[in-house]
């Protein structure tokens, strides 16, 4: 898939090699790749390129020893690999364990910005009414009780917007699991 002629450039680590091996193995990419980020972020050159992004997926197969794997696949089959794992912003590995995983935010053609969108609106939804219930008590300690009326409304809605939100995260949440998992099976694939 790659057209280009790399540019390469060796560095002498002085005994930073282990980390870096084990930072690149921890967010599951490749050593160039968590180098070029590093570049990149110094030379204030912006984001990287999604496939260079660190994996939101991290300990997927936590404990397991990760190993390259080569595979072919058509141009088009290639193409839609790299636009999922982009649009998801996961490297092409992780998106592809993802999808071998069964993971439902990857494998029900939700979109995951958007859960996640909603998810950041909810959270926001909960912290306004975290405000306004501190609001109450400053109100209520002071006695004043016309101020403390203008938030009754509200506490006759709290129950279910907390309700809401907390399915909401975790829908989302379990959405990043991998099929099949629950926590009762992590604990015993643990010991």
């Amino acid at each position: 898939m790659n057209t280009h002629q790399p540019d390469f450039v060796s560095v002498d680590m002085r005994g930073l090699k282990t980390s870096l091996v084990e930072r690149a193995q921890a967010e599951r990419v490749s050593v160039s790749v968590l180098v070029r980020r590093a570049v990149a972020r110094e030379l204030g050159l912006g984001e990287p390129p999604a496939q260079d992004k660190p994996d939101a997926l991290q300990g997927l197969a936590s404990g397991a020893a990760i190993v390259k794997l080569s595979i072919r696949l058509t141009t088009d089959e290639a193409e839609r690999l790299v636009a999922g794992a982009r649009s998801v912003g996961l490297s092409r590995g992780a998106y592809l364990a993802g999808l071998i995983a069964g993971i439902p935010a990857l494998t029900s053609g939700t979109s995951r910005v958007d859960q996640l969108a909603a998810l950041t609106a909810s959270n926001a939804q909960l912290s306004s009414l975290s405000r306004n219930i501190h609001a109450l008590t400053r109100f209520l300690t002071l006695g004043n009780v016309p101020q403390a009326l203008v938030y009754r409304d509200m506490l006759d809605t709290l129950d279910g917007d907390v309700r809401r939100h907390l399915t909401q995260a975790a829908g989302l949440l379990a959405d990043l699991r991998p099929r099949g998992q629950t926590a009762e099976t992590r604990h015993q694939s643990n010991r």
